[in-house]
């Protein structure tokens, strides 16, 4: 289970993102809008604007596998500096990239794994605790909030570009 979610659907789900902002920056380029506009666009003031929720989405997928792993030390550092498309899109592939060196023997002691990050003043959560309340449900807010701020502003995306390809069986 951990590795299907933290890495598999983590994965699945960072490229339907960046199929959104290619979906994002076609719209730019047909509107004549320059994407900067759009990446920092944000749906209320006091929200963050599209280029870190593509941020977070990533910190929060690429540390989540870290953390239930062990392994922190080994996760891609990113100085939150990006300025345009291609940046993020870079981001977004070294973060898949970084979920695609782990194993599902690698989440073997996730579930017993105490976790926690320095806001949290030495508070933990369980690996089970982690995975289910943490990092899925913040992984798919970010997410859905770049989506939203893309249809908001006229991009022609949808649930199926959220969802992305579906493993239907027949």
């Amino acid at each position: 289970m951990f590795f299907q979610q933290s890495v598999v659907q983590a994965t699945k789900m960072l490229q339907n993102l960046q199929h959104i902002l290619n979906k994002g920056a076609a719209f730019a380029t047909s509107k004549k809008v320059d994407m900067a506009v759009l990446l920092n666009a944000r749906l209320a003031p006091d929200q963050f604007h599209l280029m870190r929720q593509v941020q977070i989405a990533c910190d929060t997928a690429k540390l989540g596998a870290a953390r239930l792993t062990n392994k922190v030390d080994s996760a891609p550092k990113h100085a939150d500096d990006e300025t345009s498309l291609e940046q993020l899109s870079q981001r977004i592939n070294d973060t898949v990239a970084y979920l695609a060196s782990f194993s599902e023997a690698d989440f073997a002691n996730a579930a017993s794994q105490k976790v926690s990050q320095p806001r949290w003043e030495g508070k933990y959560l369980t690996g089970d605790e982690f995975l289910i309340q943490h990092v899925l449900p913040n992984l798919y807010f970010h997410i859905s909030t770049a989506y939203a701020i893309l249809r908001h502003n006229g991009v022609d995306v949808g649930k199926k570009d959220y969802l992305g390809a579906m493993p239907y069986k027949v």
